[in-house]
């Protein structure tokens, strides 16, 4: 692939222009007054979001799309390219020949998601668009500011989000490409006029690499996508490789596999006999959020309070405040951002408060994320939830054939703080099924290790076990990468329905 990125008016094309990452992009592109268009088979808030700031979206991925930028005669071209479209095997269109301007064929955005024989893509390339990937326009987006990339395999969407956020309420006035949706910028990307840009930065296709950024901050290193990486070394490569690009690094040291292999030049720790240069004590973890005392280099900072749960959000703000003081920034300005940043979406969210029973929305997918998220769930439902009866009740999609057949054991292990565990199928995200795992093995795997699990084969099992099953005092928390989350509605409503014959207490809470 091409890697190259023109910003000077040629436009922009993003093959599934609406997933998380690639949304991203092109919304900051069409901020800067770029020309912007893009296919995605469904149409979505996102996509409504890209509209309304002028991209045009498609909704089909065929090869007709490459025209659109044809339309003006007046192109100024120097020359132009004739070529057959469509025709193909996939869409059955009959063929004709095009002709477009050399200058107006646009720069094709693509990601590891996108299959080598969509018709879109392979049009692309009989035209001889220049084709990128996503990780080609982020590099190039970053060597436009003063970046500051967040990797890591856990944290990053939070971690990055904080970081945008505090930037934000310091008046820097940030570009931010994050993975995740945050309120305070109403959606995963916002364009600034102040010189930082701080981008999440995905590991997931070993594209990590490409990037170089002025500071890297690295939360931790895990294997998490075994369709990609044969073993944790490889991972560990791409981070060195990441981290060897960055001008500057701030690693979180209670990852032994940071602290060893990558040796920040910052470091940040939960725990203060480690040495490192930022760590806390004083540490209450509450239902409502966290407090800790926060130390740089053996001086107290001060206190910080946060609304996020749990000591995982807790190293993920620990890692903003060595960013924010390498920036320069009082610490009561770090202090106060971080007091009011609510996170982003399906990060512990709260979807619905009725009859007792508050559903919260989670992306966690890695045995790590589960147990963390979990712990942080049991800490809320035991002190926010007023009932003589308390459970937290993980409904889980595990995610990916090869994450779940390599992780197996570990998925059997990480569901100790739910009181009730309920296993769906396996989300494939597109990945082809290999071997004879599946949601009911997984289920039985930790079946051997948890007194209540149970196995439901599809969304509407799983909805129609909630709608039986759920009581007062439960903190039902949906777990996964896949589209778990699409049935919280549902049954949230479901329980609105019947909200009416309960106590006033039980009733549905904002």
């Amino acid at each position: 692939m091409l890697t190259s990125v023109d910003f000077s008016g040629r436009p922009f094309h993003f093959i599934g222009i609406g997933g998380i990452g690639m949304s991203a992009l092109a919304y900051v592109i069409a901020q800067r007054k770029l020309p912007v268009s893009g296919s995605d088979i469904r149409s979505s808030h996102i996509t409504k979001r890209l509209q309304a700031i002028g991209a045009h979206i498609f909704a089909e991925q065929q090869a007709s799309n490459l025209e659109f930028f044809n339309a003006n005669p007046n192109s100024g071209s120097n020359g132009s390219k004739t070529v057959k479209l469509g025709g193909s095997a996939n869409n059955g269109a009959a063929s004709r020949a095009v002709a477009l301007p050399e200058s107006f064929l646009p720069q094709v955005v693509c990601s590891t998601a996108i299959n080598p024989a969509n018709t879109e893509y392979r049009a692309a390339l009989d035209l001889g668009c220049p084709i990128l990937h996503r990780s080609d326009l982020l590099a190039a987006l970053i060597q436009d500011y003063y970046s500051i990339a967040v990797a890591g395999t856990h944290g990053k969407t939070t971690t990055s989000s904080m970081v945008g956020y505090l930037l934000l309420e310091a008046g820097l006035d940030p570009t931010i490409v994050v993975g995740g949706e945050v309120t305070a910028w109403d959606g995963n990307a916002r364009l600034g006029k102040g010189k930082y840009l701080v981008a999440e930065a995905d590991e997931s296709d070993g594209s990590l690499v490409k990037l170089s950024s002025e500071i890297g901050i690295i939360t931790n290193i895990e294997l998490d996508h075994p369709d990609h990486y044969e073993n944790l070394a490889e991972v560990i490569d791409t981070f060195q490789v990441f981290a060897t690009s960055c001008k500057t690094t701030i690693g979180c040291i209670d990852c032994p596999t940071v602290k060893e292999h990558l040796k920040p030049a910052i470091s940040y720790s939960l725990q203060p006999e480690i040495g490192a240069d930022y760590t806390v004590d004083c540490v209450v973890y509450r239902a409502e959020g966290t407090t800790a005392r926060v130390w740089e280099r053996g001086e107290i900072l001060g206190q910080l309070n946060l609304q996020l749960l749990g000591e995982h959000n807790l190293s993920n703000a620990l890692a903003v405040v060595a960013l924010g003081r390498y920036l320069g920034l009082e610490f009561a300005v770090i202090a106060g951002a971080l007091a009011t940043f609510t996170g982003a979406s399906r990060r512990f969210e709260k979807r619905g408060e009725v009859n007792g029973i508050r559903f919260i929305d989670d992306y966690a997918h890695h045995p790590s994320e589960i147990n963390v998220t979990l712990a942080a769930a049991k800490i809320q439902a035991n002190g926010l939830l007023n009932f003589p009866q308390t459970r937290v009740v993980a409904v889980f999609q595990p995610h990916r054939y090869s994450r779940t057949q390599t992780f197996l054991t570990e998925f059997g292990q990480c569901f100790s703080s739910a009181d009730l565990v309920v296993v769906t199928d396996i989300y494939s995200a597109g990945e082809p099924k290999q071997t004879d795992i599946s949601g009911e093995r997984v289920a039985q795997e930790i079946a051997a290790h948890h007194p209540q699990v149970v196995y439901q084969p599809s969304l509407k099992a799983v909805h129609r076990f909630l709608t039986e099953n759920l009581q007062p005092g439960d903190l039902a928390i949906f777990l996964g990468a896949g589209n778990l989350n699409q049935i919280i509605p549902e049954v949230v409503a479901f329980y609105e329905q019947t909200a009416q014959g309960m106590p006033q207490e039980y009733r549905l809470r904002a």
